[in-house]
């Protein structure tokens, strides 16, 4: 058999384009424990491109570097995608306790705890991001047209929950590039024990050896290189609350150990933040940002895992869970909490987000909802209208619902496919043509 060396030379020169890429910037603080090589042999002949991944990714990544912060809340239809995007959000955030809840593909309501089939994340950030290219179409369109329309950049990066990895590291491998395939700009894991995950806002969290974890998040950032995505890796650590391990067999894990086992077999650590940062700076090595799972909004313990994660890495950047699990007015007054983020944006938490906030939107105004409804009838539906024709001039849209999933759009399609004869277009005679 002959051996093609045009074929050769192109392997040798992807190779150092990979290498030279490693070096750049965009990696300097991120550490691999394989080469390009490696990455070559996993990548097959033909190179699949992932579009919205990829400009996704950049451009969250530019989002981090240049702002502030970014801030944003947890999502998990396309529709709630399109509001935040109308109402000027940067970015998405796809929490799997709401997956679990009330966006899995098994369509059960689970806890926290990693119940639901492995795809259901990926498969809401998929159809997040068919809502983004629904309305980006509506969108141009209707520029095309010279009617009156918004300008929005609809294709906000979207970052997704991976839990603990759904397994080991092959699991993980084959979760991260559903990740990507789906339109995953970044993803984060979590150092839990991944047959025993728990929300980080529940008792009973079993972290795997600081090592194992290392060996996950470097697993992700393979399953990124070989699909080519410069995906954002976000790694967490429960090690504030978790009081079990599964292994004593990294030295680091061994400062925090208490003596004592389990019925299971666990071994029973301390924990605490102490327990937390040691394993921040050891993640920090692999992941583009740290997370660490806190119990209450507390300035103080933030700016000090800051501050230890940044004595070592002093550009690595952090992300801060503004928690629903938390009562926040019983910690923190008006003011404290107005500035709460800006403060957190100063130590370095450049990814904040409010993990169950769609969850608890959607059920406190379907509940509002409907008991006005009950006790007034028709009023409660005309008032919620009028609230909605109130916020058109703030850019809400969704009043007319007709034109907000598409129906122009499909009737373009038939004036164009009849050459402008169509007797059949949908908008011209609808109720809502004549009457919003």
């Amino acid at each position: 058999m002959l051996i093609d060396k045009n074929v050769i030379k192109k392997n040798k020169e992807d190779e150092l384009c990979e290498t030279k890429n490693w070096q750049s910037n965009r990696w300097k603080d991120v550490s691999r424990d394989y080469s390009p090589e490696d990455v070559k042999k996993l990548s097959g002949s033909l190179r699949i491109e992932h579009t919205i991944a990829d400009k996704g990714a950049k451009k969250l990544w530019n989002l981090l570097k240049t702002e502030d912060y970014i801030n944003t809340l947890g999502t998990y239809t396309g529709n709630m995608g399109v509001q935040q995007a109308k109402a000027g959000l940067k970015a998405i955030y796809v929490s799997g306790w709401q997956v679990a809840a009330d966006a899995n593909l098994s369509g059960n309501i689970y806890p926290d705890q990693s119940l639901y089939p492995v795809n259901s994340v990926p498969e809401v950030v998929n159809r997040i991001n068919k809502g983004f290219q629904r309305a980006d179409l509506i969108q141009t369109m209707e520029k095309e047209d010279n009617v009156k329309s918004s300008d929005i950049d609809y294709y906000l990066p979207i970052i997704a929950d991976a839990e603990a990895g759904f397994g080991g590291p092959l699991n993980v491998f084959e979760l991260m590039k559903s990740m990507i395939e789906a339109g995953a700009s970044g993803v984060h894991f979590e150092d839990q024990l991944s047959s025993e995950k728990k929300c980080g806002h529940l008792g009973g969290k079993v972290l795997v050896p600081t090592s194992n974890f290392e060996k996950i998040i470097n697993t992700a950032r393979l399953a990124s290189d070989v699909l080519n995505i410069p995906s954002v890796i976000m790694a967490r650590t429960d090690a504030n609350a978790a009081r079990l391990l599964t292994s004593d067999i990294d030295e680091r894990d061994k400062p925090f150990l208490t003596g004592e086992r389990t019925s299971e077999g666990f071994f029973r650590i301390s924990g605490g933040l102490d327990c937390a940062i040691a394993r921040g700076i050891a993640y920090a090595k692999y992941a583009d940002l740290i997370w660490c799972e806190t119990d209450k909004p507390d300035l103080n313990e933030a700016k000090k895992f800051a501050e230890a994660i940044k004595k070592v890495y002093p550009e690595k950047m952090l992300a801060y869970n503004c928690s629903p699990s938390f009562n926040w007015k019983k910690h923190l007054d008006d003011s404290q909490i107005g500035s709460f983020q800006k403060e957190l944006g100063a130590m370095g938490y450049k990814f904040q987000f409010i993990t169950l906030a769609g969850f608890h939107n959607l059920n406190l105004s379907t509940f509002n909802l409907a008991k006005n409804y009950a006790e007034t009838g028709m009023s409660a539906y005309a008032n919620l209208q009028e609230e909605e024709f109130a916020k058109e001039n703030e850019g809400y849209s969704a009043i007319k619902h007709q034109r907000e999933v598409g129906v122009s759009y499909f009737d373009k399609i038939s004036e164009i496919i009849s050459s402008g004869k169509s007797s059949t277009t949908a908008m011209q005679d609808s109720t809502e043509a004549e009457q919003f």
